[in-house]
């Protein structure tokens, strides 16, 4: 189980009273929420809560229908508003399908950010992308395309990519979907490692409650009835919530 570091830091992430929906659609209702520096946070709730959508406004990816997020103390703006592109450094995305791109090879894929993001010589990229590479084991495979690669393989190497500028902050969407215990297990090793070494803060959206109790600090849990946050706490508080049938019900599927 993943060590519970106490919210002694200051946020890196602060969301305030976010709304957030589609068409006529309400997904999420002034909600609130920080994220605390070299903590590992999971976001875990039902179908249909709004996990994903939750995800997608915290980096900018959907408009917000009110309320501001502030990332790293610089207020994030939506990347079809003009967001900047120094925000989106200290940013690491792995997506649930891994999203690496089928025509290139595992080393130019993690080689994008760096080429888009940065004005580093080619041999130096090249340097980063084989430390990247080492660091997620998969350093054999550089030459390898996406296709040639294993399904937990293809995840950690969108892993490298998603760590290729050194980000402050890694947003992981379900990294476990699709892949068997032992390497969902291994992943979540590969992802404990990361923020131990390198302090790096990390925001996991999941339903997989072996992997959240396994790697989280602390959990926040959303409900589509509520259209927002109904607990949050480490995963032993969570695991003990009595008093709301809700919580305790998602949490005895885990029995």
């Amino acid at each position: 189980m993943a060590h519970e570091k106490e919210n002694t830091a200051l946020p890196i992430i602060t969301a305030s009273n976010l709304s957030i929906g589609y068409g006529d659609q309400t997904v999420l209702h002034n909600i609130s929420l920080e994220v605390y520096r070299g903590e590992i946070l999971a976001v875990l709730g039902r179908s249909g809560c709004g996990k994903t959508t939750l995800f997608r406004a915290l980096i900018g990816l959907i408009e917000l229908r009110s309320g501001e997020v502030f990332i790293d103390g610089e207020k994030c703006v939506p990347i079809l508003e003009g967001g900047p592109d120094g925000l989106m450094k200290k940013i690491g995305v792995l997506f649930q399908s891994g999203a690496l791109f089928s025509s290139m090879t595992i080393a130019e894929n993690i080689a994008l950010p760096l080429v888009q993001y940065s004005n580093l010589p080619r041999n130096v990229i090249e340097r980063l992308v084989a430390l990247k590479l080492a660091e997620v084991g998969l350093g054999a495979y550089a030459r390898s395309f996406p296709s040639e690669l294993s399904g937990g393989m293809q995840k950690r190497a969108a892993l490298a990519r998603a760590m290729a500028l050194d980000p402050k902050i890694l947003f992981f969407d379900e990294p476990s979907a699709g892949l068997d215990p032992v390497t969902s297990a291994e992943l979540d090793e590969t992802i404990m490692a990361i923020n131990a070494a390198l302090g790096t803060t990390i925001i996991i959206i999941t339903h997989e409650l072996a992997s959240v109790f396994r790697i989280a600090n602390r959990i926040i849990m959303l409900d589509p009835q509520e259209k927002g946050i109904i607990a949050q706490g480490t995963p032993e508080e969570l695991r003990r919530i009595v008093d709301d049938k809700r919580v305790r019900d998602f949490f005895a599927s885990l029995n």
